[in-house]
C-alpha cells in the first residue's frame, strides 16, 4: 500500500508539472512574445464578428470571391492533411481536370499550379500572387470593380513571408476576401 501511494504522488507531481505548469508557461511566453499568434490570429468582419482564422484556409465558392488552393481534407481544420494519392491516381486527375474547368482556363492561359494542387495539410491558407492575379477578371466582374482597382488591393495584400529572403509573394486568401468587402 505505501508503494502506491508513493506512485500516486510522484504520478500527481509530475502531472502538475509536465502538463499543467509546462502548459502554463509556454502559453504565458506566447502571450507575451506574440498574443495574435497565440490566440489563433482571428479575423473579424465588418461587424466585427469573427470569421476565421488567419492560418487555416476556408472555402468560397462564389465568384464574388477568390478561391483558395483546393483541400483534400475539406478545409476541417481538424482533420488536417493530404490525400497520400499518387499523382498518377484518376481520381487526382479528375480533380485537376475539374478545377481547370472551374476556372476556364486554357492553353494560351493556364492555370497557376497552386490553384490546382492542395496543400500537404489541405489546410494552406495563401495562394501565390500570380494565382491571385489569375483570378483578377472574375471577381472584379462578379462585383462590378474595374479590374485595376481589385488588382491594386491584390498587390496591397501581398506579402513576403521571409522577408526580402524570399522570391515570391503570396496572398492570404481569407484576408483579401475581407479587404474586398470592406471596400464596400
Amino acid at each position: 500500500m505505501p508503494i502506491i501511494l508513493s506512485s500516486l504522488r510522484i504520478f500527481a507531481a509530475t502531472l502538475l508539472v509536465c502538463v499543467v505548469g509546462y502548459t502554463l508557461v509556454v502559453l504565458g511566453i506566447a502571450q507575451a512574445v506574440t498574443p495574435a499568434t497565440a490566440n489563433g490570429q482571428l479575423l473579424t468582419d465588418l461587424q466585427g464578428r469573427v470569421v476565421g482564422s488567419r492560418q487555416i484556409a476556408q472555402s468560397f465558392t462564389s465568384p464574388r470571391y477568390f478561391w483558395p488552393r483546393p483541400s483534400a481534407v475539406d478545409y476541417n481544420g481538424q482533420g488536417a492533411g493530404g490525400s497520400n494519392k499518387s499523382p498518377t491516381s484518376p481520381d487526382l486527375t479528375e480533380r485537376a481536370a475539374e478545377t481547370v474547368a472551374r476556372y476556364g482556363a486554357t492553353a494560351a492561359r493556364p492555370l497557376p499550379a497552386d490553384l490546382v494542387a492542395a496543400s500537404g495539410a489541405g489546410l494552406d491558407p495563401h495562394i501565390s500572387l500570380g494565382g491571385a492575379l489569375y483570378q483578377v477578371d472574375r471577381v472584379a466582374a462578379a462585383r462590378g470593380l474595374a479590374p485595376a482597382a481589385v488588382r491594386a488591393l491584390v498587390e496591397q495584400q501581398a506579402e513576403r513571408p521571409g522577408g526580402p529572403f524570399t522570391a515570391g509573394r503570396i496572398v492570404n486568401v481569407l484576408q483579401l476576401n475581407l479587404a474586398l468587402d470592406r471596400q464596400r
